[in-house]
């Protein structure tokens, strides 16, 4: 079986879209400064064996995405900077949880961390191009089954 990570990130990309809160969203982490309003990115972090969750004669694999949301911190009002963010932080995490196999593609979405870090959020700030952003990156990990067959 093969990884079918292009699928796999449209699908991802498909529940920012859909959602109705981003102006834009990539398939990749920007190289230049996202434009006004929300923009989400999304990309491949890690992958590796999902721990515990392999059978004798194939290898599961968990598979971490960045999703990225991002939103200048030039603008007004400022004080709905973050409840912004966080509302659209609210509806992927929502749909995440809802869509917890991707529509079959894959097990599961690891919402609270059984094979290694949580489905999760961290916010911060970015500088790209000059230009200031208020981020939150979503941790999010998917756990494929049977991936990689085991031979001895």
């Amino acid at each position: 079986m093969a990884l079918d990570i292009t699928t796999i990130l449209d699908t991802v990309q498909d529940h920012a879209l859909t959602s109705g809160y981003f102006d834009t969203v990539n398939g990749h982490e920007p190289k230049s400064a996202p434009e006004n309003g929300l923009t989400a990115a999304v990309w491949v972090e890690q992958i590796g064996p999902a721990r515990g969750g392999s059978g004798l004669d194939a290898t599961s694999v968990r598979l971490a995405l960045n999703v990225r949301l991002y939103t200048p911190m030039v603008q007004q009002p400022e004080d709905a900077i973050d409840p912004n963010l966080m509302t659209a932080l609210d509806a992927l995490m929502a749909a995440y949880s809802g869509d917890f196999t991707l529509g079959g593609l894959l097990r599961e979405v690891d919402l609270e961390g059984t094979y290694g870090d949580p489905l999760s959020a961290r916010a911060g700030y970015l500088t790209t191009s000059g230009a200031e952003y208020r981020v939150m990156t979503i941790t999010l990990p998917l756990i494929v089954n049977d991936l990689w067959e085991q031979a001895a």
